[in-house]
């Protein structure tokens, strides 16, 4: 059945559409090419890391020299979060501070619109032999690094942020609890870099609405009551 707007559907007509939807999200999809995805939702290419091509081997050289200088810098001063899960967000500005220093020109990626946005992938765009790349910030510690929990998701806005070919790394830190004691104080062990040409993704769909819709009273959700406390 071809929907254009399901909510002219009868409900048999919108229960047979729904079925059909539901069985399609529940048939798993796995091992989908990250570059092939890039290219389809942005007609951009994700460059692969060639290590017999000089300028790549050059730019290695320099992404390691950020990777020891920015986690040199946080263990110099720590990494403070009061939330274990939200370590990685602090990582990102002293990898920034890095290759400023280091003449990349890192700067925070927009989409077509142009306008820079922290969340969503990736989080740092850098320029190095007047060519962009793109790196993604991440954070581990050694009792999650083999398991199978999300690691790494991309769900793509209509302001996606990737608009150029380009190399996709990420840079990831072990993580430890500050050998001092300090709390909310973290710093670093090791770090992997990591090239994104060959990653595989799986795709697992989730149903959700909006703080908006679920308490505006107009999409399904009946209010029962409520009160104020004190």
């Amino acid at each position: 059945m071809k929907i254009t707007d399901e909510r002219q559907l009868s409900d048999d007509q919108y229960n047979e559409w729904l079925e059909g939807f539901v069985k399609q999200m529940l048939t798993p999809k796995k091992d989908i090419s990250f570059a092939h995805l890039i290219r389809l939702l942005t007609g951009k290419k994700v460059i692969s890391f060639d290590g017999e091509d000089a300028d790549d081997r050059k730019l290695l050289t320099i992404l390691n020299k950020v990777a020891q200088k920015a986690g040199e810098e946080m263990n110099s001063v720590g990494v403070f979060s009061r939330r274990v899960n939200e370590v990685g967000n602090h990582v990102e500005p002293f990898v920034k501070q890095a290759m400023q220093n280091l003449n990349l020109s890192p700067a925070t990626p927009g989409g077509r619109s142009g306008k820079a946005k922290s969340s969503g992938y990736p989080d740092i765009l850098f320029n190095f032999n007047n060519s962009p790349n793109y790196l993604e910030c991440k954070t581990y510690n050694m009792s999650n690094i083999n398991t199978t929990f999300r690691a790494f998701y991309l769900s793509p806005g209509k302001d996606f942020k990737v608009v150029h070919d380009a190399h996709h790394f990420l840079l990831s830190y072990q993580m430890i609890d500050d050998p001092d004691g300090k709390k909310y104080i973290y710093k670093c062990r090791h770090y992997k870099l990591l090239c994104l040409g060959k990653l595989l993704l799986d795709l697992k769909f989730e149903f959700n609405t909006s703080n908006k819709k679920l308490y505006s009273g107009g999409s399904g959700a009946i209010l029962l009551s409520e009160g104020s406390m004190g």
